[in-house]
């Protein structure tokens, strides 16, 4: 028989738990906060006069990737780059505007771009593992629950190995991001996209952007830990 999965510390939650739920609300508060930070500096025009299109086109073609295309797609905060049919796509509100908010977000998305084009070692590696990744995610949970219905911990240790991946996946993706970034702001400056008063208004935005990927790996990781801490201590109680 297999005893209950938990501490027992008579609140019903154990240390773990309440670090992740911590991790959640700094997840929650990082979201508003780009979201704040995007719309605020949305308002604030570039002394430069470039949209994000313009600031985007520009950083490509200094990097000789003139056959890369650059796409408006709905949304707000639905910028991206594509790997596959390598493509930069920015939101409306990047595309078109000059503002501070669209040309930080904007040239971040070339940095992946270039990142592609130079095969930076982190960007690699995350396009590599994106296919077992997609599928560990998605089977993780069910391999955990059938393990502990069937009594089996072979089954429950397989699930915690392939939610694993889906954490090394989003600790992968932090350098990724924080390279992509970086690329985009000395660029930025050195190309006259922006000038130095106005680089503050991008390390915000950019900064409130990279700690929501830092605070969703801070969840996978902490999840993962009190996974195997339930499940270890269950084990050596047998």
């Amino acid at each position: 028989m297999y005893p209950s999965y938990g501490y027992g510390y008579g609140f019903g939650m154990d240390p773990m738990m309440i670090l992740i739920l911590l991790a959640f609300g700094l997840s929650l508060w990082a979201s508003f906060r780009v979201k704040g930070t995007f719309n605020r500096f949305a308002q604030v025009r570039a002394g430069s006069g470039m949209t994000g299109y313009d600031a985007a086109r520009r950083m490509l073609d200094l990097n000789g990737l003139y056959d890369v295309p650059i796409e408006p797609v709905p949304g707000t905060l639905s910028d991206h780059y594509d790997p596959i049919k390598r493509v930069v796509r920015l939101s409306e509100p990047v595309y078109y505007e000059s503002s501070i908010s669209a040309i930080s977000v904007a040239c971040h998305e070339v940095g992946h771009a270039i990142q592609h084009k130079e095969a930076y070692p982190m960007l690699v590696a995350r396009h590599r593992m994106f296919p077992f990744v997609n599928f560990a995610s998605s089977a993780s949970p069910f391999l955990m629950l059938a393990g502990v219905l069937f009594g089996s911990m072979n089954l429950v240790w397989v699930g915690i190995l392939f939610f694993s991946a889906a954490v090394a996946f989003q600790l992968v993706t932090l350098p990724v991001e924080f390279n992509a970034t970086n690329r985009a702001k000395r660029l930025m400056v050195s190309e006259g996209f922006i000038d130095l008063r106005e680089k503050p208004g991008v390390d915000r935005v950019l900064n409130a952007a990279a700690l929501t990927y830092v605070a969703a790996a801070l969840i996978s990781l902490l999840q993962l830990l009190r996974f195997v801490m339930i499940f270890g201590n269950n084990r050596n109680n047998d």
